[in-house]
């Protein structure tokens, strides 16, 4: 099984919105993306609406989200995914942590100082972004 999930790659000001997970018994303690998985009869960009306002309180128009990346991965603990990650172009509210069991910390950072503690994928997603690059596949034994 395949599961999906999206990623929001929020930027403002040459910064972008990271969260550090805590109590989620994945990656704790481990800066990412906001985002989740996708729901069963919802389409990715509904998807991102909903976790962009579960995780960060923001408020986003499905027309202001624009795909950047899509990331087919073998995760860790030997789970298959396929990766979403969108940009904002508008958004309504200020980020800030609407997930305090789930989050204790969001903060701005710099695109070229990204904290060490970061989610590798995410980290690998931003850097093929960078590049230009719209498709990529990680943890298959391969690179690329």
């Amino acid at each position: 099984m395949v599961r999906i999930a999206v990623h929001l790659i929020l930027l403002k000001d040459g910064k972008v919105l990271l969260m550090r997970r805590k109590n989620t018994g994945w990656e704790d303690g481990n800066y990412g993306l906001a985002g989740g998985h996708v729901d069963g009869r919802e389409t990715v960009t509904d998807a991102m609406v909903r976790e962009a306002k579960e995780e960060t309180g923001i408020s986003i128009a499905r027309e202001n989200l624009r795909v950047v990346h899509t990331m087919h991965r073998m995760s860790t603990n030997n789970i298959e995914y396929m990766d979403v990650y969108f940009t904002a172009s508008a958004w309504k509210g200020e980020p800030g942590i609407a997930e305090p069991d789930k989050c204790d910390d969001i903060k701005w950072f710099p695109l070229a100082e990204l904290p060490a503690n970061i989610l590798s994928y995410d980290r690998q997603a931003m850097e093929y972004i960078g590049k230009g690059v719209a498709f990529s596949e990680v943890g298959w034994g391969k690179t690329g």
